[in-house]
């Protein structure tokens, strides 16, 4: 019996070829249709339907999808199998139900898995041949677009929550160089192009991201009250947010209680802190003395410092500095989900979230992995670790 396909490993998802991620592709479909179940809000429908239209606008209408990067994201496109497809992701048209999203999206799948099926057949190329990385660009960006669609369905619906760890003592890294980002090969996202040589002085990291018994500390000692440990933009967001503790909260004084799926549940003391925004989390380390990582620091011991007893994958987590694009990353490649966020007039610029959470399929879940994010976003599963000044 041949061994199964390794639809879990991200090394191997990176460099997909056909048969698994055809796999994959209806492993991530069924997930989003489990999810959808449980959620027909519009909210819920609409990220539903992105999935469908993501691969009908970049594969079953896209005439160039064979090019890969190099296609020419403005040529003419073929009719799609819904014309209100386009208006519904763009808020331009009442959405379908949700049996009729669920309609609509088994039908571009089904022609996805067709097309990629039928994908470099003819041309001499094995299937794993790095020839084909074009061909099947586009097919492996739907993937990871889904895998993120779940995941922000997943949040919505507040299902789970992050397991309770033992408290780690922090680490120390000497000075070293390192290797930041993601090297070439396969499907790279735009946000970890590319890989290159940074030097990181020596530092100390939080063996774990921050605990609610640590958290809950901060808001006893009047951390929402105390404009000190804020930045200015971050003070005037709780002022405007009236926040007393972070999103989905409901106290955290005498035992955390959290807005879950379904009512109020009690967290766990051991358990991440978790859909806090970066304004908070820079908060909490002025506060307590220090600062949160910086990227380097952060990938680096998250690569290195597993056996060493580095714990991370448990909520996504937020670094210092803004985003920005490595160097040579160039502009954003035709279908690209990982664009910098756009920053109104007088606001901050995005942040920076690192990691994977719980909800984050295994996948995905690589320590090159970064999204973006404004630092006022707190809908995420995602928390912070912080380093010795």
């Amino acid at each position: 019996m041949s061994a199964p396909l390794p639809l879990d490993d991200p090394g191997a998802i990176r460099h997909a070829g056909r048969d698994l991620l055809s796999l994959a592709l209806i492993d991530a479909r069924n997930q989003l249709l489990r999810l959808l179940a449980q959620d027909e809000s519009s909210e819920a429908v609409t990220l539903a339907l992105h999935a469908g239209w993501y691969q009908d606008w970049w594969i079953a209408r896209h005439l160039q999808r064979d090019r890969g990067e190099a296609c020419d994201p403005r040529a003419p496109r073929l009719a799609g199998i819904e014309p209100r497809a386009d208006a519904w992701v763009r808020g331009q048209a009442e959405l379908p139900a949700a049996d009729a999203a669920r309609g609509y999206l088994a039908e571009t799948l089904e022609i996805t898995l067709d097309l990629l099926a039928a994908c470099g057949r003819g041309g001499g190329s094995s299937d794993d041949d790095e020839a084909n990385d074009a061909a099947l660009h586009f097919f492996r960006l739907a993937l990871l677009h889904e895998d993120r669609l779940c995941e922000s369905l997943a949040e919505r619906l507040a299902l789970g929550m992050p397991s309770a760890r033992a408290e780690r003592e922090p680490l120390w890294l000497p000075a070293q160089r390192w290797r930041l980002g993601s090297e070439p090969g396969g499907l790279v996202p735009q946000a970890e192009r590319w890989a290159h040589e940074v030097a990181v002085p020596e530092f100390e990291i939080d063996g774990q991201p921050v605990n609610w018994r640590r958290y809950a500390e901060f808001a006893d000692d009047g951390g929402y009250d105390r404009p000190e440990f804020w930045s200015d933009a971050g003070w005037r967001w709780v002022q405007r947010e009236g926040r007393r503790a972070p999103r989905r909260v409901e106290q955290l004084q005498g035992g955390v209680l959290v807005l879950r799926h379904g009512g109020i549940q009690r967290a766990a003391l051991g358990q991440p802190v978790m859909h806090v925004s970066r304004h908070e989390a820079e908060a909490w380390c002025r506060w307590a003395g220090r600062r949160l990582p910086t990227e380097p620091e952060w990938e680096l011991a998250a690569s290195a410092g597993a056996r060493r007893g580095f714990l991370w994958g448990d909520v996504h987590e937020w670094v210092a500095g803004s985003a920005r694009p490595w160097p040579g990353a160039g502009t954003a490649a035709p279908g690209c989900i990982d664009v910098l966020p756009a920053v109104a007039d007088g606001e901050p610029p995005p942040g920076v979230l690192r990691g994977a959470s719980f909800a984050t399929r295994s996948r995905r879940v690589y320590p090159q992995a970064r999204r973006f994010a404004a630092p006022d976003d707190d809908a995420r599963y995602a928390g912070f670790r912080s380093c010795a000044l």
